[in-house]
């Protein structure tokens, strides 16, 4: 298969690939985006509550 005939599918596979094989400066050497994949659905929905708290309190307090 040529390079100009890769699907839009295989391209971002490819692309995928080649941003986990460069890891970031974190501990683990993942990424932001392998970040809500790495935790479960209750660790993402107490993440997201944490935020929408965190904001109420900033609301609250400096308004």
């Amino acid at each position: 298969m040529s390079k100009d005939r890769k699907t839009p599918e295989l391209r971002r596979e490819g692309l995928r690939q080649k941003e986990l094989n460069n890891p970031s400066s974190s501990i683990h050497g993942s990424n932001t985006s392998d970040l809500a994949g790495s935790i479960n659905w209750k660790g993402t929905g107490i993440l997201i509550l944490l935020i929408i708290v965190g904001f109420i309190i900033y609301a609250v307090f400096f308004r």
